[in-house]
């Protein structure tokens, strides 16, 4: 197997992201993904928060995030609105917590460890400028299966205990986050109803 490089976003790999994000996201509405113009913005605004992972020539994932302020009290939000322009627009340099606005990684290249270093990277960055830690909208693919019998709460209830397994969910408990909740209308998507889970990862080593 040939060794991947992991680097930060430049503007011209703007229509490959495009491209894996639409071949990853296949129940998603298009135009609440991320655009070519809006991975531009990207690479413009934050580049340091989105990382790329390339097989050669090839892009084979992606993993973006900016640094934002959140509030616990009123934690109900969709991933436009939070985001804003470009889902990058409400970036601020000196907000408390790292934001992961994207997360796809082709299924060729599923299980060589690259989800995994992705959550390395930006744990890394959240505590090399000393931030709280990881806030994002869980993706829950596995609850198209169960959401005529439960409850989206019930469902993110049922895999922290570890009762149901979702391939993201369960993968993002392994890797050191906790659900804190459900957000309603997160995103557009016909096959989860617009549900996400709400979750976030706390600095070990943050020091207010």
């Amino acid at each position: 197997m040939s060794e991947l490089e992991y680097r930060a976003l430049t503007e011209e790999w703007a229509p490959a992201c495009r491209r894996l994000e639409l071949s990853i996201f296949v129940h998603a509405n298009p135009d609440e993904l991320l655009a070519e113009e809006d991975f531009r913005a990207y690479a413009r605004t934050f580049p340091e928060g989105f990382f790329l992972c390339l097989d050669g020539e090839k892009l084979v994932g992606q993993a973006g995030g900016i640094f934002l302020d959140f509030d616990f009290d009123h934690p109900q939000h969709t991933i436009v609105g939070i985001t804003g322009e470009h889902q990058c627009g409400n970036h601020d340099a000196d907000g408390d917590w790292y934001y992961g606005t994207d997360i796809a990684v082709s299924p060729d290249y599923r299980r060589r460890g690259i989800g995994r270093k992705f959550y390395e990277l930006r744990k890394g960055l959240a505590q090399k400028h000393n931030r709280r830690g990881i806030i994002a909208g869980g993706h829950m693919p596995d609850f198209v299966n169960h959401k005529a019998e439960m409850s989206a709460a019930d469902y993110v209830e049922k895999v922290a205990a570890g009762e149901l397994y979702d391939a993201t969910l369960t993968f993002q408990l392994e890797n050191g986050f906790e659900i804190r909740g459900v957000l309603e209308n997160y995103i557009e998507d016909e096959a989860t109803d617009g549900w996400s889970a709400l979750i976030v990862w706390d600095n070990p080593d943050y020091s207010p």
